[in-house]
């Protein structure tokens, strides 16, 4: 496999990963009362970290150091978060469109893992990676509880959306209906975790 998986519709689910991940970096910024330029900085490092790190792990060049569209995502983002009511971001509504994030940053990651010659087990986990850590970030940042010390599905949904990206390309399958089929199939099953507070069974064994 080879660049050409890199295609338009890949780099629209970049941009839109990137916003919407830049966008609650911001808003959590801007809930903290926090200045413009930490705003802009909740954003870039929640946008781009999971990004950045997959490409130094797969050997390529860190994604939006030769893109403007991503820092100009980011920036508007965060003119977004700082010129209205946090207020209008409260309840489930962040949580759904950061799933759509979610699951279509964890195809772009998967699919460019791919196309960078890594074995489909990596692969799925450059996929998850891509998709999660630039939250995780954004937490340690802000001196928060991770996502990953809660068990409600988040990683998971990310993990299926990459798995199911990255089984299509083994079978030869169309790759434009199996990115779009798993990123559905994780937003299906993270929005189905939101409404049905649904969650991975804790660690119970008594020492």
């Amino acid at each position: 496999m080879n660049s050409e998986i890199l295609t338009p519709l890949i780099d629209w689910l970049d941009i839109i990963g990137i916003a919407i991940f830049a966008l609650t970096g911001a808003l959590l910024a801007a809930k903290q009362r926090q200045t413009f330029v930490t705003v802009v900085f909740f954003a870039l490092l929640t946008g781009v970290g999971g990004g950045s790190v997959r490409d130094l792990l797969i050997g390529a060049p860190v994604f939006w150091i030769t893109d403007p569209w991503v820092a100009f995502a980011c920036l508007a983002v965060s003119l977004i978060a700082w010129f209205t009511p946090v207020r209008w971001w409260e309840g489930k509504l962040l949580d759904i469109a950061d799933g759509a994030g979610l699951t279509a940053y964890a195809v772009l990651g998967a699919a460019k893992a791919l196309s960078y010659g890594v074995p489909p087990i990596p692969a799925v986990l450059m996929g998850v990676v891509t998709g999660c850590v630039g939250g995780i970030m954004r937490d340690v940042v802000a001196g928060r509880p991770s996502i990953l010390m809660r068990p409600e599905l988040y990683v998971t949904a990310a993990a299926l959306s990459a798995s199911l990206c990255v089984i299509g390309e083994v079978l030869g399958l169309p790759r434009v209906p199996v990115w779009i089929a798993a990123a559905s199939a994780g937003f299906l099953l993270r929005s189905a975790a939101l409404h049905w507070n649904l969650s991975l069974p804790a660690y119970s064994r008594e020492s």
